[in-house]
């Protein structure tokens, strides 16, 4: 076995993965599994720029993951950054303060290797599963970008596109520097459009509609099936592999773009740095399901994360 960590820095979050990894069988023992918010991305699509305190919140995790790190010993680290720092223009600030802190730099991947790792993370362990039918379609719903892959043992096609829930919040959900509370129906509409184009976009390279099993991942779909399950708190054992339908998804987003702040914080499963965002994403996540006729989604809790560390371990052998 060997120890690897992988790092995955979003636009909403940054994750960290310790595990233990057999890299002739690829399975992985988690060690540690954590995620901090630090909304990298915030006004990324307005300004082009990593803001200052976003650079800090995110440069505070990543001591903190060191030391993690560190502690557990572990004998490769794999850290890769996606959408918000892909598109910075100020990104090298970003590279130098994540080399200074953990020894490594950064790997800015690109949308279709997001996606290489999204797939390879949520379908390792549904091989032997015969009741979900092949080929499966990843959707990765991230904070700048939603990733769709479509495979069988491997990957067809994959396309990222810039429909993450803190890019359509900023773009569409904002008025005055602050969320709408709850939104407008114009600006639901106008969210609804973008999301609907940017379909048609991932459509050029995906057949979509060709997708068997819809497998949902990242924490709009992990949040959204916590809220279907009415679970007291954060799950994760109970939200791996569970299955939403169409409908509940449906009943859930319409509620959560009604709702107020105060109403979607109450909510025991909800992080609160996902309460303004949530709305947006489960909007993507039903926008998906509508597109290809999905009758429910899969929910998994490995992703990105877990094909990063398949392929630390991957590169040690």
């Amino acid at each position: 076995m060997t120890r690897v960590a992988a790092v995955d820095c979003g636009t909403n979050s940054i994750r960290l993965l310790v595990a233990d990894a057999d890299p002739a069988t690829g399975e992985l023992v988690d060690l540690d599994r954590r995620m901090t918010i630090v909304r990298l991305g915030q006004g990324v699509d307005r300004t082009g720029r990593l803001a200052p305190e976003a650079l800090q919140r995110t440069f505070a995790a990543c001591r903190e993951y060191a030391g993690i790190i560190k502690e557990h010993g572990a004998e490769r680290l794999r850290f890769v950054a996606t959408s918000a720092s892909r598109d910075a223009e100020n990104r090298d600030e970003f590279v130098r303060g994540v080399l200074d802190i953990l020894g490594v730099e950064p790997e800015v991947i690109s949308g279709d290797q997001e996606a290489e790792f999204s797939f390879t993370g949520a379908t390792k362990e549904l091989a032997g599963r015969d009741h979900l039918a092949k080929p499966y379609l990843v959707v990765d719903i991230g904070g700048g970008s939603t990733e769709f892959v479509l495979g069988d043992d491997h990957v067809r096609a994959a396309r990222s596109v810039d429909i993450g829930c803190v890019r359509m919040t900023e773009r569409h959900l904002v008025r005055d520097g602050a969320v709408t509370d709850p939104p407008a129906e114009e600006q639901i509409a106008a969210m609804r459009a973008d999301i609907e184009a940017a379909l048609d976009l991932a459509e050029e390279t995906v057949p979509l509609r060709e997708a068997r099993t819809l497998v949902g991942l990242a924490g709009s779909v992990t949040t959204v099936s916590a809220i279907a399950q009415e679970l007291p708190e954060y799950d994760s054992a109970a939200i791996h592999h569970s299955r939403v339908s169409r409908e509940k998804v449906r009943e859930i987003t319409e509620w959560l773009l009604r709702s107020t702040h105060a109403e979607r914080a109450a909510v025991p499963s909800m992080h609160p740095g996902r309460v303004d965002v949530i709305g947006a994403g489960a909007l993507v996540l039903l926008s998906i399901m509508e597109r290809i006729g999905a009758e429910e989604v899969v929910v998994s809790e490995h992703d990105i994360l877990d094909g990063i560390a398949h392929d630390a371990a991957s590169e040690a052998r």
